[in-house]
């Protein structure tokens, strides 16, 4: 019944957009790694500096209504790299503003994202936990 209803996957169609346009984020993201070196940051900060960036760039462009555009013509390729992450915790809250700061804002913002939060941070202070116990460190 769902097979039925559903209209049929175009993945022929979409994979180029979504191989280029994720292609194209990867290459952003290693671009201002080598940037940030280049102007000094130590090495093993770049790549933490180059997500910081990556995910106000997006949350940026899901301000400006700009994100979704590039989603629609890239699909996975934008939600795969960190970029989507940024998106989901944007888009939430831009929706919902409308019901105020707290009810609205602060209630919405991680409506999507929260459960990546919540896990990821749990096998953050796990796996810590386990080299600490370990002396792994």
């Amino acid at each position: 019944m769902v097979k039925k209803a559903s209209p049929p996957s175009k993945i022929a169609a979409t994979l180029p957009g979504a191989f280029l346009i994720g292609g194209l984020i990867c290459l952003l993201g290693q671009t201002l790694i080598d940037g940030y070196a280049a102007l000094g940051v130590e090495q093993k900060f770049c790549p933490v500096a180059a997500s910081c960036t990556l995910v106000a760039l997006a949350a940026l462009l899901t301000g400006l209504n700009i994100f979704d555009n590039i989603a629609k013509y890239a699909g996975a390729g934008t939600l795969v790299p960190i970029t989507g992450f940024a998106n989901a915790v944007a888009s939430p809250a831009l929706e919902f503003k409308t019901e105020g700061m707290v009810l609205g804002v602060g209630a919405k913002m991680f409506l999507i994202a929260g459960p990546v939060i919540v896990y990821g941070v749990a096998a953050g202070v796990l796996y810590g936990l386990i080299i600490w116990l370990f002396g792994l460190y």
